[in-house]
């Protein structure tokens, strides 16, 4: 995270980035506050924010902890941030952060344990997504995200990562 905050555009929006709340919470500890929007739980508003404050020119980073809070924002990812360049001059910049279900420590059960990543890539025509599923592949992936000019979405397996592989 704080190779994106270093990029003057960017700006980090969603549940629990300012508050600690979630397994990705403290990956946002040495961000500038003033680089963070704590978000209530409103996700499809959220995603509405992304697309509008990259159209203005910044690059959110919109952070849902799980696919299944995703969920409530696949209208606006779908229908607006990936099609948008399809109908329209607008090439929205969105980094899309979303972690699949951990079992560990904690098992969030049925209503939170979803990983719908090939489902709604599989809806997508524009947006990229990117499988992280070792420690070896967030940088790679983050700074290709950055620096190409499309919406992407990062799908972290945390439950996968280790300091091994570091």
């Amino acid at each position: 995270m704080h190779m994106l905050s270093d990029d003057p555009r960017t700006v980090f929006i969603g549940n629990a980035v300012a508050y600690y709340g979630t397994r990705v919470s403290d990956s946002f500890n040495d961000i500038p506050r003033d680089k963070i929007i704590e978000m209530p739980v409103a996700e499809d508003m959220q995603m509405g924010m992304s697309i509008g404050m990259s159209l203005g020119g910044r690059i959110p980073i919109s952070v849902y902890p799980r696919w299944n809070f995703l969920l409530l924002a696949t209208n606006q990812l779908v229908n607006h941030l990936d099609r948008l360049p399809i109908y329209s001059d607008y090439q929205p910049h969105v980094i899309i952060r979303v972690a699949a279900p951990s079992k560990y420590p904690l098992d969030p059960q049925a209503q939170h344990d979803g990983d719908f990543t090939d489902q709604i890539e599989a809806m997508c025509k524009t947006v990229k997504f990117y499988r992280l599923h070792q420690t070896s592949d967030i940088m790679p992936a983050y700074n290709d995200a950055l620096h190409n000019n499309r919406s992407a979405v990062l799908v972290e397996y945390v439950e996968n990562y280790s300091l091994e592989d570091a």
